[in-house]
């Protein structure tokens, strides 16, 4: 059991999944600092000065924070976005694939089976 489990870590799909996770879960603190810090104010600018985090409304003891969750969302779309570009720039510096070369042109399954059937009745 011991050895499957060291196949299993050492594939590289689960390292490639490991260090994605490692990478997001880092990329979140920058992107968390670049919406708090830099997107919200300049939002809050456009829209007179509104601080989305402050959004929300309270029915009985449950409070429903709207402007945490247009936080959330906005980090998302920027997520998104940076990861389009990233992969959209990693498309572009892979080595182009080439074409298969063409299989040569000779008789369709159809004709050889009708020489066969021919042959056949000869």
């Amino acid at each position: 059991m011991l050895n499957e489990f060291k196949t299993f870590i050492a594939r590289g799909n689960v390292l490639d999944l490991a260090v994605g996770v490692v990478i997001g879960a880092a990329f979140t603190a920058i992107v968390t600092s670049l919406v708090d810090d830099l997107i919200n104010p300049l939002i809050g600018l456009i829209v007179g000065g509104i601080d989305f985090s402050a959004w929300g409304f309270a029915v009985g003891d449950a409070k429903f924070a709207i402007g945490n969750f247009i936080n959330a969302v906005i980090k998302f779309l920027i997520v998104a976005w940076v990861v389009f570009l990233l992969v959209k720039a990693v498309n572009r510096m892979m080595p182009k694939k080439e074409a298969a070369p063409e299989a040569p042109k000779g008789p369709t399954e159809l004709e050889v089976l009708l020489e066969i059937r021919d042959s056949l009745k000869k």
